[in-house]
């Protein structure tokens, strides 16, 4: 498929019957004689929509794991064509353009395709080095004042590569979902394990070469490459994405050892890696070692999604991190947002923009005390006054359908937000819903005894099993399936639904389906 026309590239012919429905795996060259590598090796994505435009993502690597985190690429820029239609076929383009790829950014394509209708869907593909891309589906959002359809979003966090296989990603890709969330733990840092499904290449990631590369060799997954594929994606990081438990600039422990020099540098480089691999807008730019990710983005009149960032700017976990007694925890000046992101989403929950808000983040919201009065400091119960003041700010401002997103503890849950933890009897005044991991964990257990259930009757789902969460959203309620497979550590498993909750407008918390 080397040195193919314009015309071939925009009328489809041959270049397009293999990549007719999001065609994931790489296309064949057309002749022996063809001697540049295929550089779509990591798939296609899309993410933050609005109603007139959306993100397009590629990255050119013909060798995905090399060493040097350049995926093969020259040492040069490169020019890629790219094009959006509302037809597989591509017989009619709705906007299509050029972006350089850059050697200094890893050769990954951030492409900001504008002129689009609202509520629409899109395909979309790229031309590089005499390639097509394989095609992805997008979709924008309701224009402002306006409903829109019904939708569907599903969200997930958590797939360690060598725990096992994405089956959960594919079968989020068969629901076809109009917007996928990822709320953190894309990738994990750690070296190469033993006994596992898979496994990582080299040692534990620092540096941006590292980084790169490890971003490329999950991304080589068919799987991932679908769910990446079928819908526009909104993704904030957790921890994993830089290094466990981290909080703002203070690390969990001292392996692998660095100065403080070093771990600037580390954080710096995995922030511009994971800027390099999501299809993120420019304003998540980063610059240096921080990088701009909580921000609000509008679904018309239906919903909010408020995504938050609880890594960069929260105070070191209370009482040396773990799950424990701790006092500290309590303090009032403690957060796990930052001043500055707790008055924007509070503003934001007040500005009643839509039906449904739908905070996406990463942690444990509500609380989980054990019988001996001990709290996981990781989470929002290592941080009780600054979870007061957000539940406060959600009272005191009528936010009538808050619902929490959550990631991070590789199980599912659907939880209650009780005014007073402490009073069962205390008005319910929102919902979380807990997404279990991709794969982290492994297979997990069929177990939905709900752990410290009689200490926290707000707690109202658990199940041990990998998997995601699928909500479909109308302005009347919010149903949540979650949503799982039954092995990773085999290839191919069906996903069943272990428990289904509606949440119907104006009346917080969980209602059985």
């Amino acid at each position: 498929m080397r040195n193919l026309s314009r015309r071939i590239f925009i009328l489809g012919g041959l270049t397009t019957a293999g990549a007719a429905v999001l065609q994931v795996g790489a296309l064949a060259q057309s002749s022996a004689a063809a001697t540049t590598p295929f550089p779509f090796t990591l798939g296609v994505a899309s993410g933050e929509p609005d109603d007139t435009s959306v993100v397009l993502w590629t990255r050119l690597a013909p060798s995905p794991t090399n060493a040097d985190g350049q995926g093969g690429m020259p040492n040069s820029d490169v020019v890629v064509d790219w094009q959006v239609s509302t037809s597989q076929s591509f017989t009619t383009l709705v906007s299509s353009g050029t972006f350089t790829a850059r050697y200094a950014q890893a050769h990954s394509v951030h492409v900001l395709a504008g002129g689009l209708a609202p509520d629409a869907e899109y395909y979309y593909r790229f031309r590089a080095q005499g390639f097509i891309s394989p095609v992805g589906r997008t979709r924008t959002a309701p224009a402002p004042g306006t409903v829109g359809r019904d939708f569907t979003m599903a969200f997930a966090s958590c797939a360690h590569y060598e725990s096992g296989y994405y089956t959960a990603y594919r079968r989020m890709a068969d629901d076809r979902p109009d917007l996928i969330l990822h709320l953190g733990d894309y990738i994990y840092e750690g070296g190469a394990g033993t006994g596992g499904v898979r496994q990582h290449l080299g040692s534990e990631i620092v540096s941006l070469a590292d980084y790169r590369r490890r971003y490329a060799l999950y991304r080589t997954d068919p799987d991932l490459q679908a769910a990446h594929a079928i819908a526009p994606w909104l993704v904030v990081p957790d921890d994993h994405e830089v290094e466990n438990n981290y909080a703002n600039m203070v690390r969990a422990d001292s392996s692998p050892v660095l100065t403080a020099a070093q771990w600037t540098a580390r954080r710096t480089a995995a922030y511009q890696a994971y800027f390099e691999n999501m299809p993120l807008r420019a304003a998540a730019t980063p610059s240096g070692n921080s990088i701009q990710l909580y921000r609000r983005v509008r679904w018309g009149t239906l919903a909010t999604f408020h995504m938050l960032d609880t890594r960069q700017f929260r105070d070191d976990q209370a009482c040396g991190d773990g799950t424990k007694v701790c006092a500290d925890a309590d303090l009032t000046s403690r957060s796990l947002t930052g001043a500055a992101q707790e008055a924007w989403l509070l503003d934001g929950l007040g500005q009643h923009l839509s039906t449904w808000d739908l905070i996406g983040q990463q942690v444990f919201f509500a609380r989980n005390v054990n019988s001996a009065g001990a709290m996981n400091m990781d989470a929002w119960d290592g941080y009780r006054a600054s979870r007061s003041r957000i539940q406060q700010g959600i009272v005191d401002r009528a936010v009538r359908n808050p619902v929490v997103l959550t990631g991070d503890v590789h199980a599912s849950w659907g939880n209650d937000l009780k005014a007073d933890y402490a009073d069962a009897s205390s008005a319910t005044i929102g919902s979380e819903l807990v997404c279990t991991s991709i794969t982290s964990g492994g297979n997990g257990s069929t177990t939905t005894a709900i752990p410290n259930g009689s200490l926290n009757p707000h707690l109202r789902f658990y199940s041990n099993q990998r998997g995601y969460v699928r909500t479909r959203i109308t302005p009347s309620q919010l149903t949540a399936d979650f949503r799982s497979v039954a092995t990773v550590t085999e290839h191919g498993a069906a996903a069943t639904t272990a428990r289904t909750f509606v949440i119907h407008d104006g009346q917080p918390g969980l209602a059985d389906a």
